[in-house]
């Protein structure tokens, strides 16, 4: 994903720390109905490889592959030293293009994707490539979030205007925040199964109890100021620094909240191929 998707957060610690409590369970839920234990699973834009090694565990007949852009080799070196110990051996960890994924035809029994397709520029053609390393009769999985739908509670003007400016930063890099609500069209565009052979559905992330909520505040706040998200979002003059420390601020008041609850939802896919 080198030259064809901007990944507009980077890999600093501030974004990590939210990628490592992601998990089969609470990321990829919708898809564990249709895995067996003699499976083949690539992960899409594996990042830590959190998700990818849950799929691992659960295909103890088969074997999960990570692919990560050229960019995050140390994530994903990191990936494999934590496979390593936890003593994981049917996961491995690689980089390359989404847009030109590096298998050979009817390669895996599924391919997944988990928060992808809102970073590339050619949605598309990725869902394309990864139809076309799936066996036939294997499944192409793809969740992404849409930024447009969050909600929350209590409702402040800065919460709003991080929101326009997240839009607004995400657009300019080519990203399409509300990618949650769009991965039906893009699986017809790129020729995938419909009818009782496509599965749609949204799963969410909740933040509710006072140590969510201040796990989720205290990672945004940072994340606005001490990621690539930042260098993002100055370059071409689309922020100012007054208006990051604002959003930051924003978040932490958010989060000082004894009534905060916030909402994050995903469209989910399952494509029969």
């Amino acid at each position: 994903m080198p030259s064809t998707a901007n990944y507009v957060h980077g890999y600093q610690p501030s974004v990590l720390r939210s990628h490592t409590w992601r998990s089969a369970a609470n990321s990829a839920a919708y898809l564990l109905p249709y895995i067996t234990p003699a499976m083949n699973i690539l992960d899409v834009g594996c990042g830590p490889g959190t998700i990818t090694m849950d799929l691992a565990n659960l295909v103890p007949e088969g074997s999960a592959i990570g692919l990560e852009c050229e960019s995050a080799q140390e994530v994903i070196q990191q990936a494999a030293s934590v496979a390593q110990e936890k003593s994981i051996r049917n996961v491995e960890f690689t980089t390359g293009d989404a847009h030109k994924l590096p298998f050979e035809d009817n390669t895996f029994d599924i391919t997944h994707a988990h928060q992808v397709l809102q970073h590339v520029k050619n949605p598309v053609l990725v869902l394309r490539e990864m139809a076309r390393v799936t066996k036939p009769n294997g499944y192409v999985a793809v969740r992404s979030t849409d930024f447009r739908g969050f909600a929350w509670w209590p409702e402040t003007e800065g919460m709003d205007a991080w929101r326009e400016l997240y839009l607004k930063v995400m657009r300019k890099n080519d990203g399409i925040p509300d990618s949650g609500r769009r991965l039906h069209l893009w699986a017809r565009e790129a020729g995938l199964p419909r009818g009782d052979r496509m599965r749609k559905s949204v799963g969410t992330w909740c933040f509710a109890t006072e140590e969510e909520v201040a796990w989720w505040s205290s990672l945004w706040a940072e994340r606005l100021l001490e990621s690539r998200f930042r260098e993002s979002a100055l370059k071409d003059g689309l922020v100012t620094e007054t208006e990051l420390q604002a959003a930051s601020r924003a978040w932490k008041e958010w989060g000082a909240s004894e009534d905060a609850w916030f909402l994050a939802w995903h469209g989910e896919l399952v494509c029969h191929v």
